[in-house]
């Protein structure tokens, strides 16, 4: 724990903290001097992502340790961080879903039975690592085997034509506040920029267009199936809704990002500031 504020606050003076449990500390057990005495903690926002982060383990800690939380909560982060679990349960609400099969740690899959191009992602894991386009079976076990450094269980998604489209959502279900619609238009390749060496300078193949080049029509439409979507995975606080807009007018869902980034280059703050929120609004309402 830091003693205030540092943009450098890994070379700054920090202090061993932990996050009890137990709901009579209701804080953080920070060790100064080979003590520990306890910080009381109002609310937390979390600000982590990936596995342990934004999968529910570290939302159940704040369960225990009683302390609010903004975002999601320990369900709705566990469905939306498996992609399997949050096509799933999206289909069975009436969402389209790209089609997809599982594949877990003891299967042996055969090539030739799927139909390509295919992206076979991890199910749990977050920023486009280990996914790769595979165009044929002769791609396919190379790309299975990189997926599987991530991750035991695999996901094959049919590849979705259209262009990829994204819509913030912010609030609880009884009123739901969405962002402007972002577009991402990719020269090549796959949407990666959490991965890149300098993200706070764009990304390397790909633009990001907000509001998006499409229509009123369109982009109201986006909205009102993200909202739907939101609502059908259990998810509050916020959310970055992902999805493909196929040239026939189909919205096709894409992964849900529970919680999004908040960087200088995200989407997410980005959307609300387009739809009139700018980001100290923002956190302010969502604490």
């Amino acid at each position: 724990m830091c003693e205030k504020p540092c943009a450098e606050w890994e070379n700054d003076n920090c202090y061993s903290a932990v996050l009890s449990p137990d709901k009579k500390m209701h804080g953080l057990l920070v060790k100064k001097n080979h003590e520990y005495e306890i910080n009381h903690v109002d609310v937390a926002f979390s600000a982590l992502h990936g596995k342990s982060g934004e999968d529910g383990s570290i939302q159940g800690l704040f369960e225990l340790s009683g302390i609010p939380f903004v975002g999601c909560d320990i369900q709705s982060s566990a469905i939306c961080m498996d992609k399997s679990l949050t096509y799933i349960v999206a289909k069975n609400a009436g969402i389209a879903t790209p089609a997809f099969s599982l594949i877990n740690k003891d299967d042996r899959p055969v090539a030739a039975t799927f139909t390509y191009p295919v992206f076979p992602p991890p199910a749990r894991s977050g920023s486009s690592f280990g996914v790769k386009k595979v165009n044929s079976a002769d791609e396919f076990p190379y790309a299975i085997e990189s997926a599987r450094q991530y991750d035991s269980k695999i996901l094959i998604e049919q590849a979705v034509s259209g262009c990829e489209v994204g819509c913030a959502v912010l609030g609880n279900s009884a009123a739901l506040v969405p962002g402007e619609v972002d577009q991402i238009r990719l020269q090549y390749g796959i949407f990666r920029i959490h991965q890149e060496v300098e993200p706070e300078k764009g990304s390397e193949n790909a633009v990001i267009t907000v509001p998006a080049d499409l229509s009123a029509e369109e982009r109201g439409r986006i909205q009102e199936t993200a909202k739907k979507i939101y609502k059908a995975l259990g998810c509050r606080g916020l959310a970055r809704v992902d999805m493909f807009l196929q040239d026939n007018g189909r919205i096709v869902l894409n992964p849900v990002n529970t919680p999004p980034g908040f960087t200088s280059y995200s989407r997410y703050p980005r959307m609300m500031a387009a739809a009139g929120i700018a980001l100290p609004e923002l956190i302010d309402r969502l604490i």
